[in-house]
């Protein structure tokens, strides 16, 4: 595997232990918590190897991302119950292949738009986060 010592998903840092919790390894990516709440639910999936865009992985390799992404979707839907699941795929400024599910609930925070990266407000306890990530994994 590639490192690139800039990145906080390679180098499995602080910067990344400070946004999210790992829940599971998969297939061929790590899926996590976000520690931040806003979206209940709020995962992120990441790729194995430090690549910067979905072109760059081969045939086998993609869907096997995108059944990693279809699985973690599927449980936090199972999960939480969401109106919509919102995906996204961004890395402006952290080049790893990651993809954002984020869970939306109507009449609830950014309903009917875009996804607020990092809104600040709704954090949790240590033990909600164990029931979150438990909950995750039964469904996973």
């Amino acid at each position: 595997m590639e490192l690139n010592k800039d990145c906080m998903y390679c180098m499995e840092d602080e910067r990344r232990d400070n946004l999210m919790i790992e829940i599971a390894k998969l297939d061929v990516s790590t899926v996590f918590l976000f520690k931040e709440q806003t979206y209940t639910g709020r995962c992120n999936v990441v790729y194995k190897n430090h690549v910067k865009e979905l072109f760059e992985l081969d045939q086998h390799e993609l869907a096997a991302f995108m059944n990693d992404v279809k699985k973690v979707a599927a449980a936090v839907d199972k999960s939480f119950h969401p109106s919509k699941i919102n995906y996204g795929a961004y890395g402006d400024t952290l080049h790893h292949l990651h993809m954002h599910i984020v869970p939306k609930y109507e009449n609830k925070e950014n309903w009917g738009s875009t996804f607020e990266m990092n809104p600040g407000k709704t954090y949790l306890t240590d033990n909600e986060y164990s029931e979150m990530i438990e909950t995750i994994k039964n469904a996973l």
